[in-house]
């Protein structure tokens, strides 16, 4: 059972901890008045690393060995420069060039063998084997022919926000691109290959509704216990993997939508996912005024629709796809939304504390694991 939250926000870095009695305490937060849009905790290093986006004048990065006492200014992920005579990746969307420099950090993982990765806006994948030291960019995800097709979901630019690495070896990599679909290597990134079979894209003409390159993921995640069994929050569905992301199968029995970004996994039992819907890409708000959380335990089947705690009048929150995360146990979960506000619960979603109704916008919530 974890007793330490993070909350990645608009405007700050927010500790929570759990006391002796089960309460949770919110502290001052690190980085005051700064945009952060990812954090997170690394338990095999005992350090926390956070990524600031200053917008105008670019982003940062942070490292702290002492549980965010103190943070160190370490390297930003830097995206090649074309070649002299090199013409830019065009959006294929919008017709714009893809920027030569960093406009986010917008994932971080660690695998097994200590390897850190990041995945940033425009889509690079980068790993460090020195803890933030250094980077390198992930040249044969970058030099994809594929990537060329890429183009923007939400943000103008495509960008790898879910990294998967198998806890059994940490060679076996998932990548999540809006919008490029989902990438699959075997051997630490020396090779890729896409997989979006099962998937598609509503929002585009029929004939490209199954191409991989129109796939919007706005959330992979894969079952710690079981890698193999993976979910993804599409922009227009929910979609199961029971082959490590080789075939995807569509939800069709989600409620009340199928629409949203973020979703979170049993960390035993692959066939339990938590999901905070929203009412509809065109509808960026809650279903009818209500903030509920929607829950399968059995693949897909069925959902229950989680309410306790939540508000269920005039409540227009949406979570961001990295802000709902779950601890080791499977039993305490976290989210916080667009408004601010931050809820917890004790029992898979049974019943939600909300901690906050005034805390900036949340972007990302990580228990320290």
């Amino acid at each position: 059972m974890s007793d330490t939250l993070w909350a990645a926000t608009r405007k700050g870095l927010f500790r929570i901890t759990r006391g002796s009695k089960g309460r949770w305490r919110i502290h001052n937060p690190a980085f005051l008045g700064q945009n952060l849009p990812m954090m997170l905790p690394d338990p095999r290093r005992g350090q926390l690393y956070a990524a600031i986006s200053h917008g105008h004048f670019g982003g940062k990065m942070h490292r702290s060995s002492d549980d965010g006492k103190t943070w160190q200014e370490i390297a930003v992920p830097a995206i090649p420069a074309r070649v002299e005579g090199e013409a830019p990746v065009v959006n294929a969307a919008s017709g714009q060039a893809t920027p030569d420099t960093l406009q986010l950090v917008w994932s971080m993982e660690t695998g097994g063998d200590g390897t850190l990765w990041c995945g940033t806006i425009p889509g690079g994948l980068f790993s460090s084997s020195d803890q933030g030291a250094t980077w390198q960019i992930n040249r044969p995800l970058w030099d994809h022919p594929m990537r060329k097709q890429w183009f923007g979901g939400g943000a103008e630019w495509p960008g790898i926000h879910s990294i998967c690495i198998d806890p059994r070896d940490p060679r076996k990599l998932r990548v999540g691109v809006s919008s490029g679909g989902v990438w699959l290597s075997d051997d630490a990134g020396q090779s890729w290959r896409v997989h979006t079979g099962g998937m598609r894209a509503a929002y585009m003409p029929p004939d490209q509704a199954m191409q991989p390159q129109t796939q919007d993921p706005h959330r992979l995640v894969q079952c710690p216990a079981d890698p193999d069994q993976c979910w993804v929050q599409h922009h227009n569905g929910i979609f199961q993997s029971r082959d490590g992301g080789a075939n995807w199968r569509e939800i069709t029995t989600a409620k009340p939508s199928s629409f949203g970004f973020a979703v979170v996994v049993h960390p035993r039992d692959p066939k339990t996912a938590w999901f905070v819907p929203g009412h509809s890409d065109e509808l960026r708000t809650t279903v009818g005024g209500k903030l509920v959380v929607s829950r399968t335990r059995d693949g897909g089947e069925s959902f229950d629709i989680l309410t306790a705690g939540l508000p269920q009048r005039h409540a227009y929150d949406l979570t961001f796809r990295h802000g709902l995360d779950i601890d080791d146990t499977g039993d305490t979960l976290a989210f916080g939304t667009t408004t601010g506000a931050l809820f917890v619960s004790d029992n898979g979603g049974e019943k939600w504390q909300r901690l906050s109704a005034h805390l900036p916008p949340v972007y990302c919530v990580r228990f320290a694991k």
